[in-house]
């Protein structure tokens, strides 16, 4: 679980909400929900390497992204090994305002934006595919009470599957849980977890994070080497 940890070291109130960090509120919850299933560890952006070493990668089969202001000070390199991973088979969770992070945007190719008010608002969430693995258990609908707003036009590539659509009190629409595949990796957008409101303790929002964790698991023995092997041709 990877977070930038630059609210709760500088600003008092979202360290009340969420006093272990984002990160430990997240990894919280997937320990919670999965138990022995899972080892999570945490990093942030002032570790080492922001906590990405190639060690630390290869021994992960998925990372769960959340940034907001420090996007550009995440180093271009360790964007680079994270890519890498991810094409290789690694699965990315990438979450709220994640969706302007650099690797997101480099696996998208686009630029990833989109309209935003943030004034508290109630989200309804919505299972657009309920059979959807990271849709089993989730109620539907299921409400966050207050919430940033994020609304279309959300400029992605079309998913592989949408998973989740979000009604805000304003009227807007979002698509808020959507499937992408890059190479052998498994990525999953989740827009709800805005930093200034306890969301990610919400029950709901941490059975989707459970089962995205479950969904991205690469498939036993199907973790690539990072490079292409030359083939001799064996073929008549």
């Amino acid at each position: 679980m990877w977070n930038e940890n630059w609210h709760e070291q500088t600003q008092p109130e979202i360290a009340a909400l969420y006093p272990a960090g984002i990160h430990g509120a997240i990894a919280g919850g997937l320990v919670e929900l999965l138990g022995d299933e899972v080892e999570v560890g945490t990093a942030t952006l002032d570790d080492a390497e922001h906590g990405l070493t190639e060690e630390v990668l290869a021994r992960t089969d998925v990372l769960l992204w959340w940034g907001h202001m420090k996007h550009d000070e995440v180093s271009d390199e360790v964007v680079a090994r994270v890519q890498r991973h991810v094409l290789g088979g690694m699965g990315l969770i990438v979450l709220h305002s994640g969706h302007y992070s650099k690797i997101f945007k480099a696996l998208m190719g686009t630029t990833c934006g989109l309209s935003w008010r943030n004034e508290g608002e109630r989200e309804i969430v919505w299972t657009i595919d309920p059979t959807h693995p990271i849709a089993v258990g989730v109620e539907q609908p299921f409400v966050i009470e207050a919430q940033e707003m994020y609304g279309e036009h959300f400029d992605v590539p079309p998913p592989d599957e949408l998973v989740f659509a979000s009604w805000f009190a304003g009227g807007e629409l979002f698509r808020s849980g959507m499937t992408f595949r890059r190479g052998r990796g498994k990525v999953f957008y989740f827009s709800p977890g805005d930093q200034e409101y306890p969301v990610y303790f919400h029950p709901q929002v941490r059975r989707v994070l459970a089962n995205a964790v479950r969904w991205a698991v690469p498939v036993p023995g199907e973790r690539a080497a990072r490079e292409a092997p030359n083939q001799p041709r064996t073929y008549a």
